[in-house]
């Protein structure tokens, strides 16, 4: 698909914001069809879980990646599941919709040209992070369990992609000071873009629609200090990112106030280690 590219601002254009990166790119201001479509028939009471696989049925390379989810280490069921109604069932309409709108994101975000941003290793974090979060909301101590964690830690950084797709230059600016002077990221992106990357994947989450709780923990990123209905959730995904990049052992990832020992802490980094492989080969099958 055709994309358009921003030029670089100048001191003489106005000011770029987040929302300017989402204008004129049909590929980042469509929502994913089938998610919605889906989401409509499982919110609807006169429809049923067979309407549900029905839709998922209409896309058989999603049908087969989702059965591939529920069947491997990502669930652990004991038994073989072989159709779309059967994994509604077991796994249940919110989870599904979880699972399908990733795949459907990972697919859309596969690809960048020139070579600017690996795919693999963008994807290959964002998984780790997603897992690890999944993992810590079930140890934290709190009385938040939402469902939806997952999918915040594999779309916290989406706001990247779409730096790396609509203005490419700046994007690689930003990457080769970090890179080269040991910058912070986040200052780094202000100072020369005007905002953050979080609040450009915030944006995007808005703009399609998507769950609160999902634009609100990538917009909460960034701030740790700040308060809100989600910030438990962003600090769940805040730590798992952390611990995805092995950066672990200092003081601002002692998850001890959570209610996270060190020996949890270790099992949870054991058990996404040992999922992470077969589950990152079905999200993301471009090779």
């Amino acid at each position: 698909m055709k994309k358009s590219v921003l030029p670089m601002p100048h001191s003489d254009s106005p000011n770029l914001t987040a929302a300017d990166l989402l204008k004129g790119d049909l590929q980042l201001t469509s929502p994913p069809a089938i998610y919605f479509e889906l989401k409509k028939t499982l919110e609807d009471p006169h429809k049923s879980i067979i309407d549900a696989g029905k839709i998922i049925e209409k896309d058989p390379a999603l049908s087969i990646r989702l059965l591939k989810l529920v069947n491997s280490a990502f669930f652990g069921f004991p038994s073989r599941i072989v159709t779309i109604s059967h994994a509604i069932t077991l796994i249940g309409t919110q989870e599904l919709q979880n699972l399908v709108l990733s795949t459907l994101i990972i697919d859309r975000f596969s690809m960048l040209p020139n070579g600017m941003l690996s795919m693999h290793d963008f994807w290959a974090m964002s998984l780790r992070s997603a897992l690890t979060a999944k993992e810590l909301a079930a140890h934290w101590d709190t009385d938040e369990n939402d469902e939806a964690i997952f999918i915040c830690g594999l779309l916290h950084e989406i706001g990247k992609l779409v730096f790396y797709r609509r203005i490419p230059e700046l994007a690689r600016e930003v990457g080769l000071l970090v890179e080269s002077t040991d910058a912070d990221e986040i200052e780094t992106e202000r100072n020369l873009i005007g905002f953050d990357h979080y609040e450009t994947g915030a944006e995007l989450a808005k703009l399609w629609k998507l769950p609160e709780i999902i634009n609100e923990t990538i917009a909460l990123h960034a701030h740790p200090d700040s308060t809100g209905r989600y910030q438990t959730a962003a600090a769940i995904v805040r730590s798992a990112n952390r611990i995805a990049k092995m950066a672990f052992f200092d003081s601002e990832t002692d998850l001890s106030e959570a209610g996270i020992s060190d020996e949890q802490l270790s099992n949870i980094i054991d058990k996404v280690h040992d999922q992470f492989e077969e589950i990152f080969n079905i999200f993301y099958p471009h090779r």
